[in-house]
């Protein structure tokens, strides 16, 4: 697991948004230049809202929100990305306000062009400059790590893997052998000297920050560490060797004045659990109407193709554990929904001839729009299982009931990933687990788009889906 490092505030942090606003406003000052032109207040106010929804967007897709340690690649897919939704944001308000018959097509088409490519520029050109400043120490802490374990090579590695964080270490320092504690390491991890000798670099000045990773148990040993350190004006940091664990959601709080982390928390709190709310709704309504006459063909080639209801609801776990009913278009001659319910194989004799079309196009799980639209699922999230399944599973595979600490979704992580259709091995299970735990620990708007989309593309050729 990588451990979470913040990143000191770098000068950089406030310059990049700022780098970012006039690239939008110049590349629209351009377009409107080269159409012979003026920038007249009609197009400040344009370029102005443009600038506020582009860095709304950009904190959606973790443009600013994470640190500048992902390759260059990935930063002109994320200014890509917050880009298009500031372009449909502005058409949304342009036909709301007809404000956009100001401009004529071919400025706005070129503004579309080319204000990405002129905020990818300042980027790069903002990431040599840091680099150069990085590699002449310029903004940089001189960091030591207390403590050569599992846990102090993972603080090491993520700080030798992000140079933004602007850390430079000096070395590990601990009291226990060097041959004792490389057998447990890598080579080129190895001792720069005992705890006395690092609060004596601390003392003069040779150390900015000190990274205490020792194990919780050495109690004695933190707090001898915390009394000479406090001699000297070093930033010490306590990194508690529960995260050598999987967390699955780790989140900062506060009770009382007294600080806590989770370790398995939901991570759709505050503004994040209503923008998805509001994203699946307005999706689901939208989704709903473009499928309401298709809809009623499936239903009525149903009823009319085997005996039965159109619908079928079976009992499933929702949010928390909590029972839901999930709605499908009915695909068996029989509805299965006991304590007992056995998975749909291939060629099974209880899937009628529509319901095997339905199935592997996934058209009969359409009806679970109602349950998004009701509150009891999301669009994407990891997908419900029988309460059967759930509690056949709860007791073979290790946290599998944390998938619940999210709504159930239509599709997940795990169906774009391929992990579709019929479970006949624990251990395709337990892959699926896996995805869904990933899911809920890097969960972004953006990824749910994302998952939305390839949803499209391999819906409809997924061989496992029977």
């Amino acid at each position: 697991m990588r451990l979470p490092i913040l990143p000191q505030r770098q000068w950089w942090d406030f310059v990049q948004p700022c780098l970012d606003a006039a690239g939008v406003m110049a590349s629209l000052a351009l377009v409107k230049w080269i159409a012979r032109g003026w920038v007249d207040d009609t197009t400040l106010v344009m370029g102005l809202i443009a600038v506020i929804v582009f860095l709304l967007s950009g904190h959606l897709t973790g443009l600013y929100g994470k640190s500048h340690s992902g390759s260059a690649n990935t930063e002109m897919s994320n200014v890509a990305s917050a880009w298009c939704m500031t372009i449909l944001g502005l058409a949304l308000l342009g036909y709301a306000t007809r404000y956009a018959q100001e401009f004529a097509r071919s400025v706005m088409l070129a503004w579309i062009i080319l204000a990405p490519t002129v905020i990818g520029l300042g980027r790069m050109c903002l990431r040599i400059v840091q680099q150069a400043f990085l590699q002449r120490g310029i903004g940089t802490r001189r960091i030591a790590i207390a403590g050569l374990n599992e846990l102090g090579i993972q603080v090491a590695t993520n700080v030798a893997e992000d140079p933004s964080l602007g850390f430079q270490l000096v070395g590990f320092f601990d009291d226990r052998n060097e041959l004792r504690s490389a057998d447990k390491s890598p080579a080129e991890f190895s001792l720069s000297g005992n705890l006395s000798e690092m609060i004596q670099h601390a003392r003069e000045g040779k150390i900015d920050t000190i990274f205490i990773t020792l194990p919780m148990r050495a109690e004695n040993r933190i707090r001898y560490l915390l009394d000479q350190l406090s001699d000297s004006t070093a930033s010490v940091y306590i990194v508690p060797d529960f995260f050598v664990f999987e967390l699955l959601h780790s989140r900062w709080t506060s009770m009382g004045g007294i600080p806590a982390v989770s370790v398995f928390e939901n991570p759709l709190f505050g503004v994040d659990g209503v923008l998805k709310r509001v994203t699946d709704v307005a999706l689901a309504i939208v989704a709903l109407s473009m499928a309401a006459i298709p809809m009623l063909i499936i239903a009525m080639a149903v009823k009319i193709t085997s005996p039965g209801p159109i619908f079928f609801r079976q009992r499933r776990y929702g949010l928390d554990g909590r029972e839901i009913l999930v709605w499908k278009f009915r695909s068996m001659r029989t509805c299965d929904n006991g304590a007992v319910v056995k998975q749909a194989t291939k060629g099974d004799p209880r899937v009628t001839r529509l319901g095997n079309i339905l199935r592997r196009t996934s058209l009969d799980e359409l009806p679970q729009l109602f349950n998004v639209i009701t509150g009891s699922m999301s669009l994407v999230g990891p997908r419900p299982h029988a309460t059967a399944h759930n509690e056949q599973y709860r007791s073979r595979i290790h946290g599998y009931m944390l998938r619940h600490k999210v709504k159930p979704g239509i599709t997940g992580l795990a169906q774009v990933n391929g992990c579709r259709g019929e479970t006949d091995t624990i251990e395709k299970m337990e892959r699926r687990i896996d995805w869904d735990h990933r899911y809920i620990r890097s969960w972004s708007l953006w990824l749910d788009i994302r998952i939305l989309f390839k949803t499209l593309r391999v819906a409809w050729s997924q061989p496992e889906a029977y």
